[in-house]
């Protein structure tokens, strides 16, 4: 039995006022992914069978780099949010919880830089 009143226990554990960045960073890039995920279906559909110089031509018209390089930071954003979410709320183990973030955070930079080298080296050729 603990002599605390209701209002002392639930101090310091109510809202960080913080949760609602995360929600609209989520929401906003959904809506981004939309027509750039169309965009990329499309495109991988019309490359299907291409010899590598049409996909290389494709990828060197800064239009479609342009495209490319949003689909892809757009989409890492988005799932690094959705992630650090999961992980937030699924993994009990506080310095587990913090590995996990900073793998994510660490695999979703490693695989832009990646993209966009890969990216600038097509359209640099």
């Amino acid at each position: 039995m603990s002599l605390e009143t209701p209002l002392h226990k639930a101090q310091g554990m109510g809202s960080a006022h913080s949760g609602v960045g995360p929600f609209w960073k989520q929401r906003i890039s959904a809506v981004a992914l939309v027509p750039l995920t169309l965009w990329f279906a499309i495109s991988v559909l019309g490359l299907v069978g291409a010899p590598l110089a049409a996909v290389l031509t494709f990828l060197f018209n800064p239009v479609n780099a342009v495209l490319m390089a949003s689909f892809l930071l757009i989409g890492l954003f988005h799932m690094t949010i959705g992630l650090q979410e999961i992980i937030l709320d699924y993994v009990p183990n506080q310095g587990f919880k913090f590995f996990l973030i900073l793998v994510n955070y660490t695999f979703a930079i490693a695989v832009a830089a990646a993209s966009i080298f890969s990216l600038l080296r097509i359209v640099g050729t």
